[in-house]
């Protein structure tokens, strides 16, 4: 319901084997609900926790989502203070699973908040990141926005020679020409952009209305 902001996916694997293809799960999910709603220019996160490759990382933050790692290691050390012992592995035997998940069940809500704490101190540099460019895109205003009228002929090629042979001798200022569209675009205060293609006033009137009510 209403206008999203951001979409934030989370997710837990053990094993770096395992860790791409999750990262292609997120990306393939997220993507096409960042498409569908671009007018928005959602948030895009991936709060991931376990063991993943600086590679599938790198995936993500080169789409454009903005990643929260918890690593393994920090995991274990935040259960095993409270004497909790949550390392595994494949040949980690199902009763030595079953005793961990009951002391986890039998926790209180005491050793659970300083789980919590260690956990979150133990990543404080890249959780205060994350938070603040989640903040950036809540709190973001408009800061500019620019309509560019666009009138001309066109002019196709086949070659890029014959496209520069054009260029050399065409004149800027020999006339209007034909209206075309009009190019809408929006800067937002925390360095978002959003941009539009439109051939008549009611769709950028309508464009900018929806851009408003964000």
């Amino acid at each position: 319901m209403g206008t999203p902001a951001a979409f934030i996916e989370v997710a837990w694997r053990r094993y770096t084997k395992h860790s791409r293809n999750k990262a292609q799960e997120i990306q393939g999910a997220i993507l096409p609900l960042a498409e569908k709603f671009r007018w928005s220019n959602p948030f895009l996160g991936a709060v991931l926790a376990g063991v993943f490759t600086d590679g599938s990382l790198e995936q993500l933050r080169s789409l454009g989502f903005h990643v929260l790692y918890f690593p393994y290691e920090t995991l274990v050390t935040a259960f095993g203070a409270q004497g909790i012992d949550i390392q595994f592995d494949e040949r980690t035997p199902d009763e030595a699973f079953q005793q961990c998940m009951n002391k986890i069940e039998a926790a209180s809500p005491a050793t659970m908040r300083e789980v919590k704490t260690h956990l979150v101190n133990a990543n404080r540099k890249e959780l205060d990141a994350f938070m603040a460019s989640l903040k950036q895109r809540l709190d973001r205003m408009v800061e500019k926005v620019v309509v560019i009228p666009l009138y001309g002929r066109s002019s196709e090629f086949a070659t890029i020679d014959d496209t520069l042979r054009f260029l050399d001798q065409h004149r800027i200022y020999e006339g209007s020409g034909d209206f075309r569209k009009y190019e809408v675009l929006i800067s937002f205060t925390n360095g978002d952009r959003v941009e539009g293609s439109f051939k008549d006033k009611a769709k950028v009137r309508e464009f900018l209305q929806f851009i408003s009510k964000q």
